[in-house]
């Protein structure tokens, strides 16, 4: 009987077309192991142990589950390449004042792509973005949504289920709609994760900065965090503002001489902006930190659209542009804020052009003026 078991044994191992042999006996080679592909760990270990096959095995593997190089670069990203706190720059592009904060995919008031968290694009593709400066190393970054979600840490089909819902709700709602529900939607992310979108754009906007300025790591704290918010802010955008791009890098290499100024082209014509451009001709080579270089960079911003609309906003960036912010940055703001003066909005009215300035200003209604708000209401209620 005991002559009869391994033969017993060994057609039952061919009848299963199981490797019998393949346990290991001292000066033979495990290469039937390789077979059993229903199995990982051993398909390592038969790779390793197979110089012939093992380069193009682990290229392979290492294609299915690597990231692509936007991922690692804002994966690998160190908090020590700056001078100034990520965390604070957070803060402030997570401020309500500045941006929105809804949980759950909204459409943009402008464009009608979906956005999440604070201002979040989640459909954008990867842009391409050449650097026009040939004495600046750093290249630029565009990820598309999809890498800036994985790079957060997010599951992407996770993504694609936000999409799916956002584009059935935009293909039932008007707009009234979705304005009368933006705040009760279900939340689809939490706050924490809204957080960690937040942070990964500003990551982005870091690398894009240094791309703007090859005299990034020249600057201050404020300086590089003003940079960092201009980027996360305008975007693509950024590459018009010809006058302020000329004057961060005052030889004038790597600005577009045919750029079209979009963001700049309403304030064109304005003392303060041709007498920004006529600075930027004369501003110095190198990075100089004096007070009277960098108010004409002030100015070179001051001078456009963007400062304008959004004026609050821009104080606070325009004022970390001073050397001496750090020292009382109230006063910094201040100083920005004389000059800066809101916009003026020019409305035709029943008797003629009004012009009313785009300060948050509350008057107080008449009595008459009231009685005629509350019927008004009444009747639409009605």
């Amino acid at each position: 009987m005991r002559i009869l078991q391994p033969f017993a044994i060994g057609l039952v191992g061919l009848a299963l077309q199981v490797p019998v042999f393949a346990q290991d006996t001292p000066g033979t080679a495990p290469t039937p192991a390789i077979e059993q592909k229903d199995v990982p760990d051993q398909a390592v270990i038969a790779a390793r142990a197979t110089p012939d096959v093992a380069p193009n095995a682990a290229v392979a593997a290492s294609a299915a589950v690597a990231p692509n190089a936007a991922v690692r670069m804002l994966e690998e990203f160190k908090e020590s390449d700056v001078k100034f706190d990520v965390n604070e720059l957070v803060d402030i592009l997570r401020d309500r004042r500045h941006e929105g904060w809804v949980l759950a995919a909204y459409p943009d008031p402008r464009t009608s792509q979906p956005l999440i968290g604070a201002g979040f694009s989640l459909d954008l593709p990867e842009r391409p973005h050449a650097q026009p400066d040939s004495l600046n190393p750093h290249s630029f970054l565009e990820a598309s949504s999809a890498d800036l979600w994985e790079a957060a840490g997010f599951d992407p089909g996770r993504l694609n289920d936000i999409l799916n819902v956002f584009y059935e709700r935009r293909r039932k709602w008007s707009k009234r709609a979705w304005r009368r529900q933006l705040y009760s939607l279900p939340a689809q992310i939490s706050d924490d994760e809204a957080v960690q979108l937040v942070r990964v754009g500003a990551i982005q906007a870091i690398y894009n900065a240094r791309a703007y300025s090859r005299n990034f790591d020249q600057m201050n704290g404020p300086q590089q965090m003003a940079m960092a918010q201009l980027v996360y802010q305008m975007g693509l955008n950024l590459q018009h503002f010809n006058a302020f791009l000329s004057m961060i890098n005052p030889d004038g290499v790597g600005v577009p001489q045919n750029a079209e100024p979009v963001a700049q082209s309403a304030e064109t014509d304005s003392a303060m902006f041709a007498q920004a451009v006529t600075e930027a001709a004369d501003a110095p080579a190198g990075m100089d930190q004096s007070p009277e270089y960098w108010l004409s960079v002030q100015k070179s911003l001051m001078g456009s659209q963007w400062a304008h609309k959004y004026r609050t906003r821009a104080i606070s960036v325009i004022a970390m542009l001073d050397p001496a912010y750090g020292d009382d940055p109230t006063a910094a703001e201040q100083r920005v804020g004389a000059v800066l003066r809101p916009a003026v909005v020019h409305r035709r009215g029943r008797h003629g052009v009004v012009r009313q300035v785009s300060a948050a200003k509350h008057h107080s209604k008449s009595g008459k003026a009231k009685r005629t708000a509350t019927r008004a209401k009444s009747r639409k209620r009605a």
